[in-house]
């Protein structure tokens, strides 16, 4: 049985940092009114570089982490809502830039569910025996899009980029480093959802039909934004965990989208697990919507906190409304 696994992790965030007490002096706020409501304290700003700098350099980490070379890329997918160009797609502009010349490119526009949209389907062509390896990108330049003069969305948002590479793998199949890879390892399932019919509470960018548009900014209703991702989320990670048979208590590790630590402690809280099990990075990074997870994901790896045999579940939602939740072992 064919199964894809992570066999590498890279993120970016940009050095210039925006910290809230800078934003006190744009809008009306303070340091403590953002972190009480958001638990946010910095966010990172791309002022001289484009989305895909920033996705070229995770993407570049995360193949230098699986130690594979890029001509052995197959497939290339960049979830982004914030691309440098209409087209040619970003994907296009990072094999160019890695130098991954045997790699077919496209984008996935799932907003902050974009990330766990692409996983899923890179998984599932490698699964399917198409390629062998793939790189799977999150990418936003969220500063772009973002009304500083807005107080209610320019607290939340940051810039950045995480990467992952997946190899298909099967039994007795050895891995980069030699070590016997058990089928066991991998991706297990996966869920994704989506509901047009809320699409209007989360909007970003210019209308295309309308070229004379100046307003090309983030608007989201709040309240509602929240309601959908507290009830969604848990669904979404109980029905998962149901089809494989599994509890709650299982699960070693909760990789949600870092939006608001208070949705991730609601989503703790209504799936009656330890909060201990989420772990957030959203307090220096703010929200970057599909590069969250994989800038976490990256983080823990690096840091050793995963460890071999984990049970993860990644989970995102976001615009559209969109929502989804993977199932993995590390």
């Amino acid at each position: 049985m064919i199964r894809t696994r992570i066999i590498g992790t890279g993120s970016y965030v940009p050095p210039d940092i925006l910290t809230n007490d800078n934003l006190s002096e744009m809008v009306d706020t303070s340091d403590e009114w953002i972190r009480t409501r958001t638990g946010i304290c910095n966010r990172h700003i791309a002022k001289d570089m484009d989305n895909a700098d920033m996705a070229y350099n995770a993407a570049r980490n995360a193949v230098e982490d699986a130690r594979i070379e890029v001509s052995k890329i197959g497939l290339i997918i960049v979830a982004t809502s914030t691309p440098d160009y209409a087209f040619p797609n970003q994907a296009s502009l990072v094999q160019a830039k890695l130098k991954a010349v045997n790699a077919m490119c496209f984008d996935v526009s799932a907003a902050c569910s974009g990330f766990i949209t692409a996983l899923d389907i890179a998984a599932s062509m490698l699964k399917a025996g198409s390629y062998k390896y793939a790189l799977v990108i999150g990418s936003e330049k969220m500063s772009e899009i973002v009304n500083w003069k807005d107080r209610s969305v320019c607290v939340l948002f940051g810039d950045g980029a995480g990467a992952v590479v997946l190899k298909a793998v099967d039994n007795n199949t050895e891995d980069v480093t030699g070590a016997l890879v058990g089928h066991e390892r991998g991706i297990i399932d996966s869920n994704i959802y989506n509901d047009g019919t809320g699409a209007s509470v989360l909007t970003g960018g210019r209308r295309f039909s309308d070229s004379c548009s100046t307003d090309i900014f983030i608007h989201m209703d709040g309240q509602e934004v929240f309601k959908f991702a507290v009830k969604s989320v848990p669904t979404a990670i109980e029905t998962l965990l149901h089809n494989n048979n599994m509890d709650i208590n299982e699960v070693d590790k909760f990789i949600l989208h870092q939006a608001n630590v208070r949705i991730i402690e609601s989503v703790a809280k209504r799936l009656k697990a330890d909060k201990d099990k989420f772990p957030v990075n959203l307090n220096e990074y703010g929200n970057t919507s599909s590069a969250s997870i994989p800038i976490l994901l990256d983080e823990l790896n690096r840091n050793g906190s995963l460890k071999q045999g984990e049970k993860l579940v990644l989970a995102g939602f976001g615009a559209g409304l969109s929502w989804g939740s993977i199932l993995l072992v590390w």
